[in-house]
């Protein structure tokens, strides 16, 4: 069953429970008055009789101790003054909406001067005598007579006699059969008023549930990330088609990356096919002609064992460098906090031994960031490495650090305006460096560690000459 079905459907049995326990209450309200009113008439009636009877002479008046058509053995005549008051009631025979009749403390019931009498049965008249016998106090019950429903009071009247005064329920039956079916009728239609109310709230308040749902049908079948949903709304779906938007725009943007991060690799392998082809093509060379040796003089065995002792280290060297951009999006999990200043002194330092002709000026300021320090110490090495490769001995490389950012300045032949775009390219050299040893991909891994660390790496011509190169890291407060 769909969410819709089932919110119509719990709409509809909600509504239908309520209406139903209203009309249940109304019809138990409205049966509860109608019959507290005919008890109010019953009690009233039993007052007036009680009333009357002590209002009475305690003789009876010599020409009133007979009563008409009383002293048969089928209706025995009841003692005065009740023969009296039994005859003020009106005389309708077969009508038995009020009925009205005595009974003494021993049982014996005289009945209404038309005639009539209820069954009581024996219980119920031997409640009625012991009212009688107190003279006090009433009892009402239900009981049913010629198959008409009736309600009906005993009351002590005096000592020894209590009478029975009924009620026909026809018509209060009747209204209420009508008024329940009328309740029926509106439980019923306010049910299925419900349902179609229900549906129609469901529909609307599940529409915005309808399109994300569609959109992530859209977007499963198509992979189409550019699609967004209306977050236009300020309630819970409104911020869940925000959220799935967001989730969206993270997605493209990581399958993004990926694919780039993909073509990257893929241009990285093609790249460094190419570059390795040419080395070890010429390292195969060089052992296939040492394999003769003994045909070869002496010097030339030497140079050639020299040479692919060379192209062994550069090849080394190639493959480490590769080896360092396929880390190119690997996360930074060791992080730590580095004392920037002493990290680029000691490289410098082992820049100076590598190099001992070469002369440095460093002005380093503390500084605190956070990264790992084997790639800083790379990046800060193939900088030094770089500038030595340019400079030359004439003037020195001037090395400096401040607010987080490294700055090497050398005065060696600048790097031509074509080639500043592409200088930070894997396998990029320039013109000035193409005939020097080294394979390219050095500043390519100092920009990578920068980008790693949140930083950035510029290269420009220097003023009076040369080359200024700048990388930038963000730093950290002491004490933090």
């Amino acid at each position: 069953m769909s969410f819709q079905r089932r919110v119509t459907l719990a709409s509809a049995v909600a509504v239908a429970v309520a209406v139903a326990i209203a009309s249940l209450a109304t019809y138990v309200l409205v049966r509860n008055d109608l019959h507290r009113h005919i008890n109010r008439s019953l009690q009233t009636l039993a007052g007036a009789f009680v009333q009357a009877e002590h209002s009475f002479p305690a003789q009876p008046p010599r020409d009133r101790h007979r009563v008409a058509g009383a002293g048969s053995a089928s209706t025995p005549t009841p003692p005065y003054p009740y023969s009296v008051l039994l005859r003020r009631f009106p005389d309708r025979p077969g009508d038995i909406t009020n009925v009205v009749q005595l009974v003494s403390a021993s049982g014996a019931t005289y009945p209404a001067f038309n005639g009539q009498q209820l069954a009581l049965g024996k219980h119920t008249i031997a409640t009625i005598a012991a009212l009688a016998r107190v003279g006090s106090g009433t009892r009402t019950f239900d009981t049913t007579a010629h198959g008409t429903a009736l309600r009906v009071i005993a009351a002590g009247v005096s000592p020894g006699y209590a009478v029975v005064i009924s009620h026909s329920l026809t018509e209060t039956n009747a209204t209420l059969d009508e008024l329940g079916l009328i309740l029926i009728i509106i439980t019923i239609g306010g049910a299925a008023l419900a349902s179609l109310l229900g549906w129609f709230v469901a529909r609307t308040a599940l529409a915005p549930v309808r399109r994300l749902t569609a959109t992530v049908r859209h977007v499963a079948q198509t992979r189409d990330l550019g699609q967004r949903i209306d977050e236009r709304r300020r309630d819970e779906l409104g911020s869940l088609a925000r959220s799935f938007n967001s989730m969206l725009t993270v997605l493209d943007e990581t399958i993004q990356k990926l694919d780039e991060s993909a073509r990257g690799q893929r241009r990285l392998v093609a790249d460094a096919s190419h570059e390795l082809r040419t080395p070890v093509t010429s390292i195969r060379t060089n052992i296939e002609i040492l394999e003769r040796a003994d045909e070869l003089p002496a010097g030339e065995r030497t140079r050639l064992i020299a040479d692919v002792v060379e192209q062994l280290e550069e090849l080394s060297a190639l493959i480490n460098d590769l080896i360092e951009l396929a880390r190119d999006d690997e996360q930074i999990d060791a992080r730590e906090e580095v004392r920037f200043d002493i990290l680029v002194t000691e490289a410098v330092e082992r820049a100076r031994l590598h190099a001992p002709k070469a002369r440095f000026e460093v002005s380093l300021v503390p500084t605190l960031v956070t990264g790992v320090p084997a790639r800083l110490d790379r990046a800060v090495n193939n900088l030094l490495d770089n500038a030595v490769k340019f400079a030359g001995t004439e003037r020195p490389i001037e090395v400096s650090l401040r607010d987080g950012e490294l700055e090497i300045r050398d005065h060696g032949p600048g790097i031509d305006a074509d080639d500043l775009p592409h200088i930070f390219d894997r396998f990029f050299r320039g013109a000035h460096s193409r005939a020097l040893p080294g394979s390219g991909l050095g500043l390519a891994i100092v920009r990578q560690v920068a980008e790693l660390h949140a930083g950035s790496v510029s290269v420009a011509a220097a003023p009076g000459g040369g080359t200024v190169v700048r990388m930038r890291v963000p730093t950290t407060a002491w004490g933090t």
